[in-house]
């Protein structure tokens, strides 16, 4: 079964001034941080071990339909 998480963003001030949420379907925590991982690369490496943490952190809601797993949106600053 999947889940969907509410996941606090982990990049700090001054690069995101106020933060943000990502919203990710996942079935677990480890494909949680991998697909956000992956959706930001560009700089998350940076940061890997915050997104565990937030992760472990985020509100979850089990699903009641199989959706695809992937990021289904975010609100970042």
């Amino acid at each position: 079964m999947k889940n969907l998480y509410l996941v606090n963003y982990w990049v700090p001030f001054p690069s995101s001034e106020y933060g943000g949420t990502v919203s990710v379907i996942a079935e677990n925590d480890n494909e949680c941080h991998d697909i956000l991982l992956e959706w930001r690369d560009d700089y998350l490496s940076d940061h890997d071990s915050k997104i565990m943490e937030n992760v472990h952190q985020a509100l979850t809601y089990s699903l009641a339909e199989n959706l695809q797993s992937g990021v289904v949106d975010s609100f970042t600053t």
